[in-house]
């Protein structure tokens, strides 16, 4: 028996929802990417951890998909399996008065109405980024001054080797964009938010005009990865791109977006390949007239 025909198995015997060369493009924001070998619906710690272990033993890569938004995945797709939490991840409960505990398959839209509901405040900056719980704690997502590591309190993560640890504190390894997750391998299955009492309707004023400010400067209306680029030291990415005269750039169905240059818009049958080439053109023309060089916030996933 093929290790990917075995793995199936064990993920159907668990109780897992398994599918064969399902289209990326169906589970990502950008709407792209190729099929993934095997895709695989986890609804329990337990099943997680057995599915780690098996994958470990037979060498399969995992790959954990969380809203499928800043991601960028190959045409050809990922090779291996690909994970995504639902079930018991996406438990949320009010704990110790100010506190949220949160399953990583939540999504941040959810977290935040729910502490706007409770009265906790917080989180306002996060409304409106599309992204999982668990992906946003991965890369400590942030917007408007404000980031994920601000408000987290402890981070629960399943290691390679199938372990269950929580991490808190300097632990987390948080950085702009970066935590330990990165180096680590873990899987996170959840998230505890210390948060502060607040007023209602003061946060959900404050939660909308950050949606306002979103949906006047960011195109909301194409498939998108969000911000493409790093925000250079002591400049703006898009500023940059947009002094170097690339908004509506295009290459393919990819395109520099005419509102916001700091994204690249699917404008229909975009692929891996034509946002790939228009982000390097945007490098390389930036770097040659303001010479400063852009690091990507995308994750490149698959072969």
């Amino acid at each position: 028996m093929l290790p990917l025909d075995e793995l199936e198995r064990s993920a159907i015997a668990a109780g897992c929802l398994t599918v064969r060369d399902e289209p990326m493009s169906r589970h990502t924001t950008f709407r792209i990417g190729g099929p993934a070998d095997l895709f695989l619906t986890v609804m329990t710690k337990e099943q997680l951890s057995l599915l780690q272990k098996e994958a470990n033993r037979l060498q399969i890569p995992l790959f954990l998909l969380g809203n499928g938004s800043d991601l960028l995945v190959s045409d050809k797709g990922i090779r291996g399996c690909v994970l995504m939490l639902s079930g018991d991840f996406h438990e949320i409960s009010l704990v110790r008065g100010t506190e949220i505990a949160c399953g990583s398959a939540v999504s941040l839209a959810g977290l935040c109405n729910f502490a706007k509901k409770n009265g906790l405040t917080g989180l306002e900056f996060a409304w409106g980024i599309p992204a999982s719980v668990g992906g946003a704690l991965y890369m400590n997502a942030g917007a408007y001054g404000g980031e994920m590591s601000q408000a987290v309190s402890s981070v629960s993560c399943l290691l390679p080797s199938g372990e269950e640890v929580t991490l808190s504190g300097a632990d987390l390894g948080y950085g702009y964009r970066c935590s330990v997750f990165m180096e680590n391998g873990g899987v996170i299955t959840g998230g505890v938010f210390a948060l502060s009492q607040g007023d209602r309707k003061s946060i959900a004023l404050q939660m909308e005009e950050y949606y306002t400010r979103r949906k006047e400067k960011q195109p909301l209306n194409h498939p998108s990865a969000g911000s493409v680029f790093k925000r250079p030291e002591g400049h703006f990415a898009g500023a940059l791109i947009e002094q170097c005269g690339l908004k509506g750039t295009r290459v393919g169905g990819a395109c520099v977006s005419p509102k916001h240059a700091g994204f690249i818009v699917n404008e229909g049958g975009a692929t891996c390949s034509d946002v790939q080439a228009l982000i390097e053109k945007i490098q390389e023309t930036v770097l040659r007239e303001t010479g400063v060089s852009l690091e990507c916030e995308l994750k490149f996933v698959g072969e």
